[in-house]
C-alpha cells in the first residue's frame, strides 16, 4: 500500500469513533501492536528529542525500504508512534520524504493533544523523515 492509503486507512477508522475518549482508546490498541524496537536500541542515539515522555525509534533499509520499529514509555505517545510506523514503515525513502502528513489533521489528533504532546508528535515526524533523506542519500 502506499502512504496515501494508508493514511486514508486510519483516516476511515478514526472517524467511526465518535468521541475522542473512543479513539484514544484505539490510538493505546494500536499502541501494543507496534513493532518492538530492539532492547539495544532503547538508548540516547535512537531518542527522539522534544519529546514529554521517552520515544525511542530505529529504522534499517531492507528491500530498498525503510523499516521502523519503536517504543515508547506512555501508552498514548506508543499509540501516536504506532500510527507513524504504519504510515512510513516499509516505504521508499524518497516517498517518505514526499509524503504529507494532513491525515493527523483529518483525524484531529493534533488539536487534542497537549502542546508538549503536539511538539512530541512533530518530532516524531521530523524523526522518520530524517531517517528516510539519510536512506536516500545512500541510495544516490
Amino acid at each position: 500500500m502506499t502512504i496515501e492509503e494508508i493514511q486514508e486507512e486510519i483516516i476511515d477508522e478514526f472517524s467511526m469513533f465518535d468521541d475522542w475518549e473512543e479513539r484514544y482508546q484505539y490510538m493505546i490498541d494500536l499502541g501494543k501492536t507496534l513493532p518492538l524496537i530492539d532492547e539495544q536500541y532503547k538508548n540516547d542515539d535512537h531518542i527522539i528529542k522534544g519529546c514529554q515522555s521517552k520515544v525511542w525509534v530505529h529504522a534499517e533499509m531492507k528491500d530498498d525500504k525503510v523499516q521502523f520499529t519503536a517504543d515508547s514509555d506512555a501508552i498514548i505517545t506508543k499509540g501516536i508512534i504506532a500510527i507513524l510506523i504504519r504510515v512510513f514503515s516499509d516505504q521508499k525513502p524518497q516517498a517518505i520524504i514526499e509524503s504529507n502528513t494532513d491525515f493527523i489533521d483529518q483525524i484531529g489528533l493534533k488539536e487534542h493533544l497537549s502542546p508538549t504532546r503536539a511538539n512530541g508528535l512533530v518530532s516524531m515526524i521530523k524523526q522518520i523523515k530524517m531517517y528516510a533523506i539519510a536512506y536516500q542519500t545512500q541510495l544516490n
